[in-house]
């Protein structure tokens, strides 16, 4: 077995990164290869990123050995690392951010040596990740003509082939580059279409849109058309896009080959939009096939990258297996030329206020949430009552009802009235004409429906706090939507070309 020990000074490289360090840098991974080099006179340095070739994470999952080699140097950053959820109490943990570190690797009966390093691009504004393989020299003294290590290429190609796969992963693209994401994954883990609550023509038609572009490469090709499309879901806060996303994302992860999801989060801190598009694209077309999801699209395409986007879509790369998707609350703030020519995005799926009948599956399906406790009665005629209060709500809205009102019943709060009123049919009969029309829930000045109260449910502490939580949360929509035309109008006046779309409120 090669062996790493003849003719090394491991100090020379770590004196010289040390010096190195503390002076104006043009090249450092330049720099840092000829110090390796000068260390380990006859080895063989390759140089390559764990982005796209992560030898560490390849160990870490079984596929070689690695064993920290202090000896030979060692800089990093200790850090304090507090669980993700504040309650988790018993994970605070300590790690190191490596700047200057060495590995002792086997991969195969083979003995390398890698050396990682990281620094700060301060051009770029972020932290760049190299690794260094340091391979002895074979018995029979052999490398290859271009003046590759054949077991370092070995490795490297199996390595990162591994890289490129996803395992529990989701791609992000957050300050200017791509990482691997596993929390993201697990928050979208066990999503599913029977999650979504939707008209089922929409969910039908984009579940099969989906489904259909990724099971027919073969079809495009014959048809001689890329194999691309982009998809657009729109409509106001709180009505489903953010959880179909999550489900589209699930259920293309369960295919054999997974479909990977690229999620391109902000573009906060890019140095250049033009950079961080190419990178973006770039990206997607090495992992494709794949899903592409821009959240909130408005925000990410706006002025000043829009020629940029455009570029990538219609330019001369190839987007081959790219399915794009993105989702907007403000489908006209966005560029007529960017959402209504088909091959950028083919089709829009408006996810509208629910209508009576999705805000019944909605009700029941909470209802079965608790079926099984013991302490809370969910009467059946109390979902018609509901339906009828929340005319002219949001999934989302609902959603709040139903929490805050069981959490306050888990409280012991239970001796509430409706707004002072005693819950009884007469006090709250829906004869009123002020719910007539429910599309006047787009505009300022909602009112909160009067609803027939069934002589059953009199006394229902249930009912009792859903309408009193359906009060404060009518109140709620009335003071935002009435604080946001005051911001439109006040911005109007300020910057009269600035696009409406500014002042929504953000997706659910």
């Amino acid at each position: 077995m090669d062996t790493i020990g003849k003719n090394e000074n491991p100090a020379l490289a770590f004196e010289g990164w040390t010096e190195h360090a503390s002076r104006d840098r043009i090249s450092t991974d330049t720099k840092v290869h000829q110090l390796l080099s000068a260390a380990y006179p006859g080895h063989h340095v390759t140089r390559t990123q764990t982005s796209s070739c992560d030898l560490l994470g390849f160990a870490d999952a079984g596929y070689a050995t690695k064993t920290p080699d202090r000896p030979r140097g060692y800089d990093a950053i200790r850090k304090f690392v507090a669980p993700k959820l504040r309650y988790e109490k018993g994970n605070d943990k300590l790690e190191d951010e490596v700047r200057f570190g060495a590995w002792k690797y086997d991969w195969e009966s083979h003995q390398f040596l890698v050396y990682e390093l990281s620094f700060r691009d301060y051009l770029l504004s972020r932290v760049i990740r190299f690794l260094y393989v340091i391979t002895p020299p074979s018995v029979d003294g052999a490398v290859d003509i271009d003046g590759h290590h054949p077991k370092t290429d070995e490795l490297l190609l199996v390595a990162g082939k591994w890289t490129k796969e996803m395992h529990d992963e989701i791609w992000v693209f957050d300050n200017q580059q791509w990482r691997k994401d596993k929390d993201l994954y697990r928050s979208v883990l066990g999503a599913s279409w029977d999650d979504v609550i939707l008209d089922p023509s929409i969910k039908s038609s984009l579940a099969q849109d989906v489904e259909s572009f990724f099971n027919n490469q073969y079809f495009y090709k014959t048809l001689r058309v890329p194999w691309k499309r982009g998809v657009i879901l729109h409509g106001v806060p709180g009505n489903g896009k953010t959880v179909s996303i999550k489900a589209i994302i699930n259920s293309l992860a369960a295919r054999n080959p997974p479909v990977p999801a690229m999620y391109v989060k902000s573009l906060d801190g890019c140095s250049h939009p033009k950079v961080a598009m190419q990178e973006i694209f770039s990206k997607s077309r090495i992992v494709a096939p794949c899903l592409l999801i821009f959240e909130d699209l408005d925000s990410l395409v706006e002025d000043k990258t829009r020629s940029y986007f455009l570029n990538e879509v219609d330019g001369l790369d190839s987007n081959e297996g790219i399915l794009m998707i993105g989702s907007t609350n403000h489908l006209e703030g966005i560029d007529a030329a960017i959402t209504k020519r088909p091959s950028r995005f083919d089709r829009k799926y408006h996810f509208k206020v629910p209508d009576h009948a999705l805000r019944m599956v909605y009700c029941h399906h909470w209802r079965e949430k608790v079926l099984d406790s013991p302490a809370l009665a969910f009467p059946m005629e109390l979902c018609s009552v509901i339906v009828d209060l929340t005319d002219g709500f949001s999934f989302a809205y609902i959603k709040e009802l139903f929490i805050s009102s069981l959490l306050m019943l888990a409280g012991g709060t239970r001796d509430i009235e409706a707004g002072g009123d005693n819950i009884s049919g007469a006090a709250l009969d829906s004869s009123s004409d002020e719910n007539e029309d429910s599309a006047s829930s787009n505009k300022p000045g909602r009112v909160m429906p009067a609803v027939t109260i069934p002589k059953e449910l009199e006394g229902d502490p249930l009912l009792a706090v859903i309408l009193a939580e359906a009060k404060l949360l009518w109140e709620q929509m009335e003071n935002e939507e009435t604080d946001a035309v005051k911001r439109k109008k006040a911005a109007t006046v300020c910057a009269p070309r600035l696009p409406d779309f500014v002042f929504g409120l953000r997706d659910d």
